[in-house]
C-alpha cells in the first residue's frame, strides 16, 4: 500500500488525531498564556523577580519531553492529564519572557501620562502597558506553539491523544509494509498543523495590533 493509499484508508483516524492534537495543544497554550503573563505582570517590575520567572522557566525546558511525560505519569496517571501538565509548562518561557520585555518596553511617558489623566495601576496595565506589549508577547505565543507542536507527540508515550499515537505506532511496527506510512503521516499531519496555526497567529496579529506599533 502506498503513502496515498494509506492516507485514504485511514483518513478518519487521521482526521480524529490531528484534531485532538490541535485541541490539546491550543488548550494548553491557553493556559500557558494566561498563567506566562500573569507571571510576566508580577514581575516585570523587579529585575531579580523578572530573572527568577524567566530562569525557573527556562529551568523546565532542560528536562527532556519523554522524561517529563514519565515522571508525571505516577503521579497523575496516563493519558490527558500529563499531557495538559507537560505541555502548558514547556510552552511558558516563550509567553514569560517575552510579557516581561514587553513590559518592560513600554514608554515611561506614557505610563506617565495615563497615571496624569487619573488612570489607576490597574487601568494603566489594562490600557496602555498590556496593548503596548501585545506584540511580543504574540511573538512569544507563537515560539510556543511550534514547540508544543513537536513535544505533543511524545504524548503518545503516556497514552495522550493526538498524531503522535500515528508515529508510535509505525515505530513500534518497524519493518511492515505501512510502518514508514504511519510515521510519515503522522509528522506530515504535525508540519501542517503547525503551519495552520501560525497563519492563525499572522492573522490575529494584523487584526489586534495598530498598524503604528507593527514590528
Amino acid at each position: 500500500m502506498n503513502f496515498w493509499e494509506y492516507l485514504g484508508s485511514r483518513h478518519q483516524q487521521l482526521l480524529t488525531d490531528a484534531y485532538q492534537h490541535a485541541s490539546a495543544v491550543f488548550q494548553c497554550m491557553v493556559l500557558a498564556t494566561l498563567i506566562g503573563v500573569l507571571v510576566g505582570v508580577v514581575t516585570y517590575r523587579s529585575e531579580w523577580a523578572g530573572n527568577l520567572a524567566t530562569t525557573a522557566t527556562s529551568t523546565v525546558l532542560t528536562v527532556p519531553s519523554l522524561a517529563m511525560i514519565g515522571l508525571l505519569v505516577p503521579v497523575v496517571g496516563l493519558g490527558v492529564p500529563p499531557t495538559v501538565i507537560s505541555l502548558t509548562l514547556y510552552g511558558l518561557l516563550p509567553v514569560v519572557r517575552n510579557a516581561i520585555v514587553g513590559l518592560r518596553g513600554v514608554d515611561p511617558a506614557l505610563v506617565d501620562a495615563a497615571r496624569g489623566i487619573g488612570m489607576s495601576r490597574p487601568m494603566r496595565l489594562a490600557r496602555v502597558e498590556l496593548p503596548l506589549a501585545w506584540p511580543p508577547i504574540l511573538t512569544g505565543i507563537r515560539v510556543s506553539t511550534q514547540m508544543l507542536m513537536g513535544i505533543a507527540a511524545i504524548a503518545a508515550y503516556a497514552s495522550g491523544p493526538g498524531l503522535g499515537n500515528e508515529i508510535f505506532r509505525g515505530l513500534a511496527s518497524l519493518g511492515s509494509s505501512n510502518a514508514l506510512n504511519q510515521v510519515l503521516a503522522g509528522t506530515l499531519g504535525i508540519i501542517i498543523l503547525a503551519l495552520l496555526f501560525d497563519a492563525a497567529y499572522v492573522l490575529i496579529g494584523r487584526l489586534t495590533i495598530p498598524r503604528g506599533i507593527r514590528v
